[in-house]
């Protein structure tokens, strides 16, 4: 139905290249007659068939709403982009065309719930008339010269119930007529008509092959299924976490020479940056298709039959060396060599079943095919071309495969040298048509078993993993049914009937399973070789478990979450736990392989594709992702394909969503590929009922546990998971302590590894009731940690869960300190944030400082209010910190500031911490004084006995009473933070004894307990003062009405260092600065704002070489300033040392304490400095000196609030 559609389109762009201006006309047409109903139109029709982005941004990912797609397209149609020169109207005019064609068709009738357009109203009905209408006037066009509207519709009328019959019209009447065959959706409208031969061969003849629709939940108990005594091949301490990807060795090789823009042909030649990325992504087996010397004969055949491009198919094979064309085995070795080092092993096809129709064997060894001596039936014709390069041997397909009348069951090989002619067979797995270009090797003799055997072998010396083609039709069941069948019995096989023998003749022919000899052959002479069976036909188990395979295909994995046929599969998982839990280890899990489309079609590209991408990587087992399934690419690429022939992009939306939500699992597949701890759980809904289409299940792996849940349903659901299909309850599988759970203070931390979200969950609950939880459509989460933690004052989760009524946040620990810290954190985020900080802004521009004092006064005396309260409630005592010297200095701060804007210089000039006259910057001594690891949490020990540092100010100029320079270029955003991040350090440095006071009295357990049933009091709150409103000014008191130019703004000196850091770690300052700088600017941005804040706020005031000297020795300078290493040397970044020194100059300016000229100029100086010395960090330091001297933190200083 899809491929109509497509094809419709195709046809409509030809009408449009033939009548490029009629389109044009019927848009106006559709706006003179519709109106403004004709945008309406267009967004209600956006709405109910929405492109992907109008898609996604509907279910809240995106902003690509209807009108802003409209709106989109218009602009790319004024950029003249090839989309938009289409025209946004005739775009979606040409949409809804097609989809009222759709509707006229019978044969959609399945899906008329999907497409139907009776939604869309009257002015749609309208829409239709005046499209049929107008195009009654314009040219007609196609083979029976008709009007484009019967034209479409043609089809249809032909064959109104019938898809198929359709297409074959389309072929029959449209394909030259338009020349169809010329598109790429040619390829697959040919494609049909083998579907739909393969379709009615399986109603006539049955057997299951890959991939086929019909199919039922794996059940086990018979010998196919694996009765008998469990011999079960061991792993190796690799083998349980492989992570295979699929690669068409010639496709990628030519997708990675553009991607990197050079020339790639042989396997030396891949990109070390290419094996990078996959060993980054969790990808630790990469498995190369068709890497082995290809038959020349089959490269013909293809060629021959119209693919000029075509290579041989990978799996019709000359002999097993690597390919010449790809840098033979030096190149192999080398890419070998280049992988392993990253924790990357190679894999590689083995085809046992048979060889290419001129294989070395079929030239050297030809009794070692089934074959006649005769053809098979009497109308084989083989008069066609030589496709054989040998002078001795001839080979010849049957003539029916030229004209496509026939597929032959044998070929003829011609020995020039004898006269010989032998007819042997093409391989064949009963399924389909013979594999034409194949030679099928006759498993009844010991002779062939023995080669194929030391070939395997011969691969396994390169190789680490080995994957067996076709693996099935090699057990013994299957060369009987194919080959050699019991008497009266009949063949898969046309004219094997006349082969027929005897169980006991098979059985003395076969003594024992062909592939329990395999393995027990490479166990002992190549033992570290993972051996890998594609597998179908229910003996998925035996491969397993009898014949000893250490992984084989699971293809109902893929089918069943395809069709959503969740009960099926659940009832598989079920029944491999009843039978052999060991089984579901042994599973090969993937969303597709070489043999079928590809997950992006069957899956999609969102949440379904996810949530099934999910169980891939975290059932036990091997996940295998498939060419291009990453990248979002829709290409099948065939086994004989050189290049890919669509041109296709990543989906990068795809490739993050990879990074963020499969990745990290592929990493961590230890906790997911065993059996040991793995149990699967019903998902009960809130009714009692079992939701089948929910898969719930645990594992783990030493201490550390994980549950994955999915919905693989277009529907929500609630229940909860507890009883374990087969093990304990869920509590006892995750590991949690029972008895301490029961305690109402005990919480679980579960992290959400795919979405990065933590929850809080009681850890009672979970214990007496299971994991709740309620899943929207293909919603999936991989629940890890479950890490125990005990409500307390400090740490309150048990009033965080109340907040967070079951959502997730980030990280649990940061919250919970914010809900501690709020108190303090949410008035002086608010005092940071984009309202108050505007409104000081203006009043640098009144004529007083009244109103500003009386605003930092509200702002900060909410922060007062909440550290009484904080240490009240800690204490259990009535505690008021002194908060008038806080805030009579941050006035102070705020009138220097007030004053240089003003350009009116402090009646009294505030003392200097370093000399004004002006001097030379010091040059570079020997020694280095920086700290050589940039992870160093100390400061820079300055030489003992050096009390002040050696190095003076760079620049400056004696004081003056008026600003020199202009006072704009001050960041007074900035500063305006600072007053107040100095002004709350100030309150906390008073409030030391207190605080320490209140931290030797024990919060107890049945507090926490007790605030967790009544609810804790609220901690006062504040609110943000906008721009507009001016508070009243204060009642006049000492802090209110201080004289600003009569009062020196107080100075930091390097001994208030320590304590100032202790105090904005202990109390996590940083946060709510962050969050407050948030609503101003980015996050990014805000985080760098903060950081600076910090440094001002910390380091010493005067000489700004003094505060830049000591902020290289500490960490939090090191990191602003980005110091680290590189061959040896100590580097920092330009920008961000400028950026500091020149807001340390701002700092003085603004305070009085410097001129704007004197401080901008030592800035000025020290970043000279830094340009002369190639900005190395030690050189840098030494020509400032030694570090100054700071004090220790005290010990009160440095007992933290928040213990643990």
């Amino acid at each position: 139905m899809a491929l109509v559609h497509e094809v419709l389109h195709a046809v409509v762009r030809k009408y449009r290249e033939r009548h490029p201006s009629s389109f044009a006309r019927l848009t106006a047409s559709l706006e003179a007659s519709l109106g403004p109903d004709a945008r309406q139109m267009a967004l209600d029709f956006l709405g109910a068939f929405p492109p992907p982005s109008v898609y996604r941004a509907l279910r809240g990912d995106g902003d690509d709403i209807p009108p802003r797609y409209l709106e989109r397209m218009a602009d790319l149609e004024l950029a003249g982009t090839a989309q938009g020169r289409a025209g946004a109207e005739a775009e979606i005019d040409e949409e809804l065309i097609l989809l009222w064609v759709a509707n006229q068709n019978p044969a959609y009738d399945p899906v008329r719930t999907i497409i139907g357009d009776g939604d869309l109203g009257p002015t749609y009905q309208r829409f239709v008339r005046e499209v049929r209408s107008f195009f009654d006037d314009e040219p007609r066009f196609g083979p029976r010269n008709e009007t484009l509207v019967d034209l479409l519709l043609a089809p249809s009328r032909a064959h109104p119930t019938s898809i198929f019959a359709q297409l074959e019209y389309i072929d029959r009447a449209w394909r030259e007529a338009f020349g169809l065959d010329q598109l790429s959706l040619w390829r697959r409208l040919a494609w049909t008509h083998d579907l739909r031969v393969e379709e009615e061969k399986w109603f006539q003849r049955g057997g299951p092959g890959p991939g086929e629709p019909l199919l039922e939940a794996m059940k086990f108990g018979a010998k196919d299924e694996g009765e008998g005594p469990a011999r079960f091949s061991p792993d190796l301490n690799w083998m349980p976490n492989v992570v295979l990807i699929a690669k068409s060795v010639y496709v990628w090789l030519d997708q990675l020479a553009k991607k990197y823009g050079r020339d790639i042909r042989a396997l030396d030649q891949v990109p070390d940056e290419e094996l990078d990325l996959l060993a980054s992504r969790g990808l630790n087996g990469l498995w190369l298709i068709g890497l082995f010397e290809r038959s020349a004969a089959s490269r013909k055949v293809k060629q021959m039959r119209g693919d000029r491009d075509a290579l041989a198919s990978a799996y019709s094979l000359k002999c097993y060396e690597i390919a010449h064309e790809l840098g033979g085995v030096p190149a192999y070795e080398n890419l070998k060599a280049r992988a392993g080092a990253r924790g990357i092993r190679l894999a590689a096809d083995m085809v046992p079943n048979h060889v290419g129709i001129d294989g070395d064997w079929v030239i050297d060894h030809p009794d070692w095919f089934l074959q006649t001596r005769r053809p098979p039936f009497p109308n084989y014709r083989f008069g066609g071309p030589d496709l054989a390069e040998n002078n001795r041997v001839g080979v010849f397909l049957e003539e029916g495969y030229w004209d496509r009348t026939d597929a032959a069951v044998v070929f003829r090989r011609h020995d020039s040298w004898s006269g010989e002619d032998r007819f042997i067979y093409h391989g064949n797995d009963g399924t389909s048509m013979p594999w034409n270009d194949t030679a099928q090797l006759d498993y009844l003799k010991a002779e062939v078993r023995k080669a194929v055997i030391e070939t395997i072998l011969h691969v396994a010396k390169m190789f680490p993993i080995i994957r067996f083609d076709a693996a099935m039709t090699l057990a013994k069941r299957h060369i009987q049914r194919l080959w050699y069948p019991l008497p009266g019995q009949g063949g898969a096989i046309p004219s094997r009937a006349d082969y027929a023998m005897t169980q006991e003749e098979f059985d003395a022919a076969i003594p024992v399973e062909f592939w329990r000899e395999v393995v027990d052959t490479v166990a002992e002479r190549a033992p570290d070789t993972l051996l890998l069976a594609e597998a179908f036909w229910m003996m998925e188990g035996y491969f397993v478990r009898t014949l000893g395979m250490h992984r084989v295909y699971n293809s109902a994995f893929m089918n069943m979450l395809k069709r959503e046929e969740n009960d099926k599969y659940r009832a598989t998982i079920k029944n491999v736990l009843d039978f052999d839990p060991e089984i579901l280890k042994r599973f090969v899990n993937f969303m597709n392989n070489p043999d079928e489309e590809t997950a992006a079609l069957q899956f999609g590209d969102d949440d379904k594709y996810f949530g099934t991408c999910v169980l891939m990587s975290t059932l036990p087992g091997l996940p295998m992702f498939g060419h291009g399934q990453i990248e979002g690419f829709r290409e099948k690429y065939g086994m004989e394909y050189s290049r890919a022939r669509w041109h296709e992009e990543p989906n990068e939306h795809l490739v993050r969503r990879h990074e963020r939500e499969i990745f990290p699992l592929l990493h961590k597949r230890y906790l997911f590929s065993g059996v040991e701890r793995f149990a699967l759980y019903d998902f009960v809904t809130d009714g009692g009922r079992v939701d089948e289409d929910v898969y719930a299940y645990s594992n783990g792996a030493g201490s550390e546990r994980a549950l994955v849940v999915f919905n693989n349903k277009w529907k929500t659901t609630r229940g909860r998971i507890f009883t374990s299909t087969h093990r304990g309850n869920v509590a006892s599988e995750l590991g949690l302590d029972v008895e301490r759970s029961k305690a109402e203070s005990e919480w679980l931390v579960i992290r959400d590894l795919p979405h990065g979200l933590e929850y809080l969950r009681r850890a009672r609950d979970i214990v007496e009731g299971g994991v709740a939880w309620e899943l929207q459509a293909f919603q999936y989460h991989v629940l890890s940690g479950f890490r125990p933690v005990s409500a307390t004052f400090e740490l309150p989760y048990d009033r965080l869960a109340a907040e967070l009524a079951g959502r997730g946040v980030p990280d649990i620990e940061l919250a919970v300190r914010e809900l501690h810290l709020r108190p303090i954190h949410a008035p002086l985020r608010e005092a940071c944030s984009k309202g108050h900080i505007e409104y000081l802004t203006s009043q640098l521009d009144a004529d007083d400082d009244v109103r500003a004092r009386a605003a930092l006064e509200e702002k900060l005396g909410h922060v007062a209010d909440g550290l009484d309260w904080m240490l009240s409630r800690r204490s259990g005592l009535e505690i008021a910190v002194d908060r008038a010297p806080a805030i009579r200095a941050a006035g102070d701060r705020f009138a220097a500031l007030h004053a240089v804007v003003r350009k009116a210089a402090p009646a009294t000039a505030p003392e200097e911490s370093a000399p004004e006259a002006a001097t030379a910057v010091p040059e570079a001594t020997t020694t280095p004084v920086v700290e050589t690891s940039v992870e160093a949490e100390e400061e820079v020990a300055a030489p003992k006995g050096v009390e002040e540092p050696a190095a003076t100010a760079i620049t400056g100029a004696p004081p003056s009473t008026k600003a020199d320079g202009d006072a704009s270029v001050l960041h007074v955003d900035l500063l305006l933070a600072l007053i107040q991040v100095e002004a709350v350090l100030d309150l906390l440095s008073s409030a030391e004894p207190a605080v320490a006071a209140a931290m030797t009295r024990p919060a107890s357990t049945s507090e926490a307990e007790h605030d967790a049933t009544t609810g804790v009091p609220e901690h006062p709150q504040s609110e943000v003062v906008e721009p507009a409103s001016e508070p009243e000014p204060a009642a006049p008191t000492a802090v209110a009405s201080a004289p600003a130019i009569a009062i020196a703004p107080p100075a930091i000196t390097p001994a208030m260092w320590p304590a100032r850091e202790a105090a904005i770690a202990q109390w996590e300052l940083a946060t709510p600065l962050t969050a407050g700088f948030g609503t101003i600017v980015d996050a990014s941005e805000a985080r760098r704002r903060t950081a600076l804040v910090l440094l001002a706020a910390t380091l010493p005031t005067g000489a700004v070489s003094v505060a830049v000297r000591l902020a290289l020795g500490t960490k939090r300078g090191q990191t602003y300033m980005d110091v680290h290493e590189s061959d040896g040397t100590l580097w920092l970044n330009k920008e961000r040392f400028e950026e500091l020194a020149r807001f340390l100059a701002e700092r003085e300016a603004a305070s009085g304490r410097r001129t704007h000229g004197a401080a901008s100029a030592e800035a000025d100086a020290l970043a000279q400095l830094a340009e002369r010395e190639g900005y190395r960090a030690e050189r840098i330091a030494s020509n400032l000196g030694p570090a100054p001297n700071v004090d220790a933190p005290t010990s009160g200083a440095a007992t933290p609030l928040v213990r643990r």
